[in-house]
């Protein structure tokens, strides 16, 4: 596997909640020769944080940048080409942030490490989670 892009939710977990991210996850994590973290996903946690709905244990941008640095991840800025990408989208989801990552991925022949099932509906590669083995919030 040459390179993985993780969508902002496993980017969250594997930063401060390991155990929830699925193994498969862990291992092409671990594999990958270049990990992305998209600043699409910056972008979606800042707004989040300021709005209340994401707490994070310090401001969005020093949160995002050391939690990457530990996890060894490069930031991948959004390019013309990624935007039109995502423009041109099938409509199978509506979240602007999610259908970005979908482009990205797409373009830079990346996989896309998600957990999301409306993102699986794009014919983006991904590596195959047994769902009934990811972890909930509490367990």
């Amino acid at each position: 596997m040459s390179g993985v892009l993780l969508d902002t939710h496993v980017f969250l977990f594997l930063a401060d909640e390991a155990e929830r991210v699925p193994i498969e996850f862990r291992r092409a994590v671990d594999q990958a020769e270049e990990r992305y973290l998209s600043a699409a996903s910056a972008w979606e946690m800042a707004i989040k944080s300021s709005l209340g709905k994401l707490r994070l244990p310090e401001s969005p941008d020093r949160y995002i940048s050391s939690r990457s640095s530990q996890l060894l991840l490069r930031s991948l800025p959004i390019s013309q080409r990624h935007a039109t990408r995502a423009g041109g989208l099938p409509a199978l989801h509506r979240d602007p942030f999610d259908r970005m990552l979908v482009a990205q991925a797409l373009e830079e022949s990346l996989v896309l490490l998600t957990l999301d099932p409306r993102v699986l509906q794009y014919d983006v590669r991904t590596v195959h989670v047994d769902k009934r083995r990811v972890r909930k919030r509490g367990r």
